[in-house]
């Protein structure tokens, strides 16, 4: 199937990134979250991005306002029912996105594509919560969006292959490098990338180190462009902690136990960039 008209719902960081790109490639964009105010800050942070792109000659004026143009809000998800794929890009909460899964499975067209960005949830969960799981795909974007290359394209086993084949080719129309992922908790990235920075944060906990030894160490030891302590505050504390609690449920095992300090920040508000203070102070 061809994918002209694309629906992100969530205008936060990942939302605006994913419907930023699909409307720089000329896709018709509707933006959609529950509340005004986020979406008018979605479409702020599209702006910036697009104005630092200017700025940094990598675009000119004309593909920023064209860019602009081709997005399109609303807070009501039944507008989205003509979209020919829409992305979920909302919070990491299992109950909250199937409940989201099967409206959309209601309201929009019958070979509509429903993609979820999750960042760990099983999409077999979502498949069957929409009424359509052949319609089922994840596409999991990583942050900040408009620059990181790669996209996880998870399939389930109900995920026809026209609904896998047409996702893969719109990442690769956004000039991404798709990977084929098969749907376990976590995928790749995640099921890696997060006990890492889970045994960062026990680190903190147990006085190994302070944060800018650890980071220090990582970057400089092992060449990684972030260190783990500036990264989770970067991914923010509670999606970590939600990742984290995913794995050690859906994996039934305590090696994905989320760490005591970091269920604390959380707890305290303390989630990194997004709230000014993480394990470092922004």
């Amino acid at each position: 199937m061809k994918i002209e008209k694309v629906g992100v719902i969530g205008a936060g960081q990942m939302g605006a990134g994913i419907a930023q790109v699909c409307a720089s490639i000329g896709k018709e964009v509707l933006l959609c979250d529950i509340k005004e105010e986020f979406i008018q800050k979605g479409i702020n942070t599209i702006t910036k991005n697009l104005q630092r792109s200017v700025t940094k000659e990598r675009i000119n004026q004309k593909k920023m306002n064209s860019t602009l143009a081709n997005v399109k809000t609303t807070t009501q998800n039944k507008d989205l029912n003509e979209c020919d794929i829409i992305i979920e890009a909302i919070i990491e909460n299992v109950d909250i996105k199937k409940n989201l899964f099967a409206n959309l499975g209601e309201i929009t067209k019958k070979d509509s594509i429903l993609a979820s960005n999750t960042s760990s949830i099983p999409i077999s969960i979502l498949a069957e919560a929409s009424g359509r799981p052949k319609n089922v795909v994840g596409m999991h974007f990583m942050n900040p969006v408009p620059v990181m290359k790669l996209v996880e394209v998870i399939r389930a086993k109900t995920t026809s292959d026209e609904t896998f084949d047409a996702t893969f080719k719109l990442a690769e129309n956004l000039e991404k490098v798709p990977v084929l992922v098969n749907d376990f908790p976590g995928f790749v990235s995640n099921r890696i990338l997060l006990p890492m920075l889970n045994e960062a944060i026990f680190c903190v906990m147990e006085g190994v180190a302070e944060p800018e030894a650890i980071d220090t160490v990582m970057k400089l030891g092992m060449s990684h462009p972030m260190g783990p302590l500036r990264l989770a505050d970067f991914i923010g504390l509670d999606t970590c902690l939600a990742i984290m609690q995913v794995l050690h449920r859906d994996m039934n095992d305590d090696k994905y136990r989320p760490c005591p300090l970091l269920i604390e920040m959380v707890k305290e508000g303390k989630l990194g960039n997004k709230t000014g203070e993480g394990f470092y102070k922004y």
